[in-house]
């Protein structure tokens, strides 16, 4: 069988799979091809009925912004005269992930050369943010060049200075910002710019306990403008500014990434911070890496000196999880 057997043929939102024979018992599966943001297969058994299967190809895209799809899909006899066809129902907003989620079974059994033609109504998404399904052929696209540009002005008012109106000093440098946009992602400074406290007064906010670079990271993460060398650099202080300024999604961010890469250089002090700010799945990660996993007996002399400053509370729990695990032996 020669390789356009499994061929695809498409045009925007339509898709033809030609098969010239099939016979009984016999299953087939079309090469893969592009609708939407997707790779697609097709696949055909004859067994008692005949089955025909739409679905998209498994990747990482797939499992994260599976596509909801509207679709007619034909079976068109092409060795008859009059191109016999028969025709699904139709299929509106189903979600498809995976080879099960659609399969046509037809009582008719094709004899002969047929085609299987399938026209795209629609391909939708869920937003990353979430809301209702959007169309990738009209509103998507849109929506995402509209936040890229917005994102890519904010990053330059902040980086150009372009008409700001309050000063942040930190501890060895000032940045000019905006306090319409400091008061909207964070209840702390729109608190500070509605009443008529100092920082409204002078147009300014000292950030002490922050040097420059660190908050021009908390600046550019508050405009959209993420860089994520300067982020993880700075993850520390950025969950102090976080916790400080109540911006809920920045200490998430910063919760999930100290996670992330626990080791017996930081195990100690992400423990600490975990419990300053109030972070269970950080401090459970490194109560798991320190005493489930035996390494809190490779930093004994840090441990010592950790346990001369630690809160007794949080040394408390240590040793809970440590009389824990001796007796799971």
């Amino acid at each position: 069988m020669n390789e356009s057997a499994y061929r695809v043929e498409t045009t925007p939102r339509l898709a033809q799979w030609r098969i010239d024979t099939l016979s009984s018992c016999t299953y087939r599966k079309s090469d893969p091809f592009k609708m939407g943001l997707w790779n697609w297969y097709l696949t055909v058994e004859r067994n008692k009925q005949l089955y025909v299967k739409l679905f998209p190809e498994v990747s990482t895209l797939t499992r994260e912004q599976p596509p909801i799809a509207s679709f007619i899909i034909k079976l068109i006899s092409s060795s008859s005269p009059n191109r016999r066809t028969l025709v699904h129902p139709g299929v509106c907003d189903k979600q498809l992930k995976n080879n099960d989620d659609f399969v046509w079974a037809i009582d008719t059994l094709f004899t002969g050369r047929f085609i299987i033609d399938v026209e795209f109504l629609d391909l939708k998404i869920i937003p990353p943010l979430g809301g209702e399904p959007l169309s990738i052929w009209t509103g998507y696209h849109i929506e995402k060049h509209s936040i890229a540009t917005a994102l890519t002005s904010l990053g330059q008012m902040l980086s150009e200075g372009i008409h700001t109106d309050i000063t942040i000093n930190a501890t060895d440098g000032s940045i000019g910002a905006h306090r319409a946009i400091l008061a909207t992602r964070s209840p702390v400074f729109r608190s500070m710019f509605s009443h008529n406290l100092k920082e409204k007064e002078l147009s300014t906010v000292n950030i002490s306990d922050m040097s420059f670079e660190a908050c021009q990271a908390f600046l550019n993460y508050i405009y959209g403008n993420f860089q994520a060398d300067e982020f993880l650099k700075h993850r520390i202080a950025l969950l102090r500014a976080a916790d400080k300024y109540d911006i809920s999604d920045l200490k998430e961010a910063c919760h999930e990434s100290l996670t992330e890469d626990i080791d017996a250089k930081n195990a100690l002090e992400r423990l600490q911070t975990a419990y300053l700010y109030r972070l269970p799945k950080l401090k459970s990660s490194c109560m798991r890496y320190l005493v489930n996993f035996g390494k809190i007996y490779e930093i004994r002399d840090d441990f010592n000196v950790f346990l001369q400053s630690a809160d007794r509370e949080l040394i408390a729990e240590i040793f809970q999880e440590i009389l824990a695990a001796w007796k799971g032996f």
